[in-house]
């Protein structure tokens, strides 16, 4: 199930979905959450969303940046960086800012990278 931890002074949430635990729907986070279990829906997270290793997901994911060591079927929205540890396996489509795959990892489908524009008005005399 989700849990939350805050410390007294609010500076820190933390998500999570156990090993075991299975959802079926739509999540929605506005901090980091971390998958150890079984998803099948649409994941929405405003910040960095983890797949460990027996995480499991058949879906979306839109967020800002991702470390996957689980499996993942569907499509990704990554902001910033997406990071596929060698454990992970992947298949669908990606859209990213940034693509990292270690040796062993598996990706299988689409990618579209974004690129990012350079806002520094150039000079010119």
């Amino acid at each position: 199930m989700a849990k939350d931890n805050n410390n007294n002074n609010g500076a820190s949430f933390h998500n999570a979905l156990t090993a075991g635990s299975k959802v079926v729907g739509t999540i929605t986070a506005d901090s980091d959450f971390r998958i150890d279990g079984h998803v099948e829906g649409d994941i929405t997270c405003k910040g960095k969303v983890v797949v460990g290793q027996k995480g499991f997901i058949k879906g979306t994911i839109d967020c800002m940046n991702a470390e996957i060591y689980g499996t993942i079927e569907g499509k990704m929205t990554v902001s910033e960086t997406l990071t596929l540890r060698q454990t992970a396996v992947v298949t669908g489509e990606i859209n990213i800012g940034t693509l990292i795959i270690e040796p062993n990892a598996a990706f299988n489908g689409t990618c579209v990278m974004t690129k990012k524009t350079n806002t520094t008005p150039s000079k010119t005399k």
